[in-house]
Parts: C-alpha cells; structure tokens; sequence
C-alpha cells in the first residue's frame, strides 16, 4: 500500500525541488528537506510557496516574459 503512494507520488510529482536543484547547483534531496523541516516550522506555510511554484512550472508558457527590445538591436 505504501509503496503504491510512493509509486504514484513519485510518477505526478510537480518537479519543483528538481528544478530548483539544477538551477541552484545543489541536490534536490536538501532541499525536499528545507521544505518539510521549514513546513514543520513555520506550520505549513513553505508548502504554499511549493504549490504556487508548482503551478507556474506546470504552466510556465503562460508566464513567459518577453524580452524587451533595445536600440542596438535594430
């Protein structure tokens, strides 16, 4: 039963301590573990910033900013 959540957990994760992994240079598994003791602490409130984060990388094309043109690009 427990390896079945871990399974479905694992497959639909949002991605988001990997992300931050690869952009920061550090392994995903710290910071997994910054957000649970953070959690713990703070009574839950770093698992919204998880969640709003996951949303935006779930539908990053809508946040895509465009790069402002310059004079020296002509």
């Amino acid at each position: 039963m427990i390896q079945k959540i871990q399974d479905f957990f694992e497959k639909h994760a949002f991605g988001v301590c990997a992300w931050w992994g690869k952009k920061l240079g550090i392994n995903s598994s710290k910071i997994r573990i910054y957000f649970i003791y953070t959690s713990f602490l703070t009574l839950g409130s770093p698992l919204i910033i998880y969640l709003v984060m996951a949303f935006m990388l779930e539908h990053k094309y809508l946040f895509k900013f465009r790069k402002k043109s310059t004079i020296w690009d002509l």
